[in-house]
């Protein structure tokens, strides 16, 4: 996935537990998050897609899911990454219907 082309915001929190994630309550630039202790992360493409959400704790990440999109802008894939490393990668039709996982 081609990540170097997205736009890097930073926020919050997030809304909701359908994937992909809605982050909320933007800050307005980095130099807010010198007093933060929690924070997400996440980089946006051209479309204003979320590509990557990251949770970063302490200057750790805690989480990150990476997202790839179909064609007609519905998510196809979810690989989520835990604090133990573990990945879970869930898939998704173009009607955005989980797949059965392999």
């Amino acid at each position: 996935m081609e990540l170097e082309n997205c736009v890097t915001r930073y926020f919050i929190s997030y809304s909701g537990v359908k994937l992909p994630l809605k982050l909320v309550n933007e800050l307005a630039d980095e130099s807010h998050l010198e007093n933060r202790n929690t924070y997400f992360r996440g980089c946006y493409d051209a479309d204003q897609r979320l590509m990557l959400l990251e949770k970063l704790v302490y200057g750790d990440v805690e989480l990150r899911h990476v997202y790839a999109y179909h064609a007609n802008g519905t998510l196809a894939e979810a690989e989520i990454t835990d604090a133990d490393g573990e990945i879970d990668v869930l898939r998704f039709d173009e009607t955005g219907a989980a797949l059965a996982v392999e």
